[in-house]
């Protein structure tokens, strides 16, 4: 899947919808297949190709499938006159030059680039569970055969979408041999129970996810342990605390506060656009406005951020000013924001602070990080870890040049970035920990400390 960005962006990137639709509770529905596209009614599923190597091919959208490959590498589809479906390279609209025929996908074949392939056939059970006044939407999805397999929870970031529909990861890692226990948050898909950012709350749903899906497993639970990505690299650690996990992999998370964030995201805003120590506190001191409005709950500091927009708004560096939080509640109207702020970034807790957990936590970790994100900066999060590695906690780090926030590569266009792929090595990277092997000394180009 392409993974969610931060709190921050996440909310910015649904504005286009009704503003509360992020923090709407969903209707109560049966568990049922998740949407499919009209134009062939191809079901999300994993194809071995004639090489040996797969390929993973799910809706995108009612038009749309994509498709993505162990190597990283990944692809939009859209349908030709003749029946069949050309490509465009990652998410930059640009043609790859891969033609897709899924006419056979309901007989379980398809051809991808010339290559003929058949559909690999999962163990998957879906399964209600409830966690405190909800209840979740889950399934369990574990690779052919009966031998035991680790296990990984996926644990979402911001989003308010289905990770049932949506995340690919589930069929991904349980084709190499990995099961995988994927849910709807609460308030998203098929889960009941109210949305919310609430750190505690979610970590408690994760928790009763992962012993869900050890029930589940039986005699076929191996290693189980979570993945959470983004917002979740914050919920994964702290579920770990809650009982027995074998291993914990935090995907592009933090280990500084959504308010550090903010602030490292917006010192970041000012350095890579050229701008200095004097913008940046300038940048930082807007940044401290927006922060007291999402502290009061939406409520106040209106007036001191107007303040100190007009003192700035006419600097060159003003236009740069992102962050996270604060690029947010830079572009919505107060009254907007009074309305919708409280239930848009329900539960939020601005100065969670994630470091006594990680100080406790004794739990194999393994983080991976992006060293060009600029939606969560990774710098102090990684010295922070550096120095929990140091002082004898089981952590490993792996960082990867050029790859921003969901580990995805990209190019740019003006201020825009288009992700093209993610690593080659990160799906070995995955596997290897959550089967419990020693990292390897090298995981592409990326930084490793093991």
């Amino acid at each position: 899947m392409r993974y969610a960005k931060t709190l921050g962006t996440i909310i910015l990137t649904g504005l286009a919808a009704p503003l509360c639709a992020l923090a709407q509770a969903q209707a109560p529905a049966p568990l049922q297949p998740p949407a499919q596209a009209p134009a062939t009614q191809c079901a999300p599923a994993y194809y071995r190709l004639a090489d040996g190597s797969g390929v993973d091919i799910a809706p995108s959208d009612d038009s749309h499938y994509r498709w993505r490959r162990l190597d990283g590498t990944s692809g939009l589809l859209s349908r030709k006159p003749d029946g069949t479906w050309s490509s465009t390279l990652g998410w930059t609209g640009r043609d790859d030059g891969k033609t897709v025929d899924l006419s056979r996908c309901d007989r379980g074949e398809i051809r991808f680039a010339g290559m003929a392939g058949k559909h690999l056939s999962l163990a998957t059970t879906e399964k209600r569970f409830v966690s405190g006044d909800a209840e979740l939407a889950g399934r369990l999805i574990l690779p052919p055969g009966r031998r035991a397999a680790p296990i990984v929870v996926l644990v979402h970031g911001s989003e308010d979408s289905s990770a049932l529909r949506t995340y690919a990861l589930q069929r991904i890692l349980a084709a190499q041999g990995v099961g995988v226990f994927v849910y709807d948050k609460r308030g998203t898909g098929l889960s009941k129970g109210a949305f919310t950012h609430n750190i505690h709350q979610l970590a408690t749903d994760a928790h009763a996810a992962l012993e869900t899906a050890r029930s589940l497993a039986g005699a076929r639970a191996g290693r189980i342990g979570y993945y959470g990505t983004s917002q979740g690299g914050w919920t994964a650690p702290l579920a770990a605390t809650f009982g027995w996990a074998d291993f914990v992999i935090a995907g592009y998370g933090l280990a500084v506060s959504p308010v550090d964030e903010d602030r490292e995201a917006l010192a970041l805003d000012m350095s890579r656009h050229g701008f200095g120590a004097a913008e940046t506190a300038k940048a930082l001191e807007i940044g401290a406005a927006a922060q007291a409005i999402a502290r009061s709950k939406f409520q106040s500091g209106y007036d001191a951020l107007r303040l100190v927009v007009a003192k700035y708004r006419d600097e060159p560096w003003f236009r740069f000013v992102r962050g996270n939080i604060t690029g947010i509640i830079l572009q919505m109207p107060e009254a907007t924001l009074r309305e919708q702020g409280p239930r848009l970034f329900a539960g939020i807790i601005p100065d969670y602070d994630p470091m006594p957990v990680l100080r406790t936590l004794k739990t194999p970790q393994l983080w991976i990080l992006g060293a060009d994100d600029i939606d969560a900066p990774y710098l102090e999060t990684y010295r922070r870890l550096i120095a929990l590695k140091q002082a004898g906690h089981p952590l490993s780090i792996v960082v990867y040049p050029g790859v921003e926030h969901g580990l995805y590569a990209f190019e740019t266009k003006g201020e825009e970035r288009l992700s093209t792929r993610q690593p080659a090595s990160l799906q070995r990277l995955l596997t290897d920990f959550a089967r419990g092997e020693r990292l390897a000394d090298a995981y592409g180009d990326a930084r490793v400390d093991r």
